[in-house]
């Protein structure tokens, strides 16, 4: 069995963004950087997977050079091959599904997986847009999964509950929280992931379907007022509620 688990190089949840200078980006000065949550299930899946069917894991990320301590982290928790597809451009979530697609197809894997969404843009776009350019059936928001002889077996989230799904690899999945636990990398992992090598790869060429006109961060919360401290005070709550706040 073949896994493959594209992950992505993104600002700390933790981290405090600023805009840049541009008006587009954001300020990276002073942000640190880890691998989106939702991909460090989709790793441990893979890894779990591996121990109890055999196989290899390989792990692919789009970017600069800095997407190489993301990768290492992978490595260290078990990951047998990393793969850097070199790109330093701004890309939107199709041209980034275009270049992972083209180098997934070359790998073959029987697994693919992403995290739901990456927490940078949230779009929860690529995986399925992967799945949709290699004619692969795909599970969204798993958060149990069983496979045998071929088959696989998925339990997703939606609205008010689970639904359960059934199709036949290969097959390409996005994790949601709570299909694991992810592991915490090991000190002989982390010591053995400084020795692997990570293979660099030319991105192919996508262009853009969307483009970034501008940023900006949403303003601040306005101080709260109170208006009365009895019954009387409800009309104008009401008339508040209304036309200034207008969720009534």
């Amino acid at each position: 069995m073949k896994y493959a688990v594209c992950i992505n190089h993104v600002p700390d949840t933790a981290a405090k963004i600023t805009v840049g200078s541009d008006g587009k980006t954001i300020d990276k000065g002073g942000v640190s950087y880890v691998i989106s949550p939702y991909d460090e299930f989709a790793i441990e899946e893979c890894l779990r997977l591996k121990e109890k069917n055999g196989g290899e894991v390989t792990v692919v990320s789009l970017g600069s050079d800095a997407h190489k301590e993301s990768l290492r982290k992978a490595l260290a928790m078990g990951v047998d091959k990393a793969v850097l597809l070199k790109d330093d451009s701004t890309r939107d979530s199709f041209s980034v599904a275009r270049a992972l697609a083209d180098c997934l197809q070359e790998i073959s894997p029987d697994v693919i997986f992403f995290g739901k969404q990456s927490v940078d843009y949230d779009d929860s776009a690529v995986g399925l847009m992967v799945a949709e350019m290699l004619g692969l059936p795909s599970i969204s928001v798993i958060v149990k999964l069983e496979i045998a002889d071929g088959k696989v077996t998925a339990e997703r989230e939606v609205e008010g509950g689970r639904e359960v799904v059934e199709t036949k690899l290969p097959a390409v999945f996005t994790a949601q929280k709570g299909l694991n636990e992810p592991r915490y990398p090991s000190l002989k992992g982390i010591m053995a992931a400084k020795s692997k090598p990570i293979e660099e790869r030319p991105a192919s060429a996508a262009p853009p379907k969307v483009e970034v006109l501008g940023m900006q961060k949403p303003p601040a919360r306005l101080a709260g007022r109170i208006v009365g401290t009895d019954a009387t005070a409800v009309p104008e709550l009401v008339r508040l509620l209304h036309e200034e706040a207008k969720v009534i």
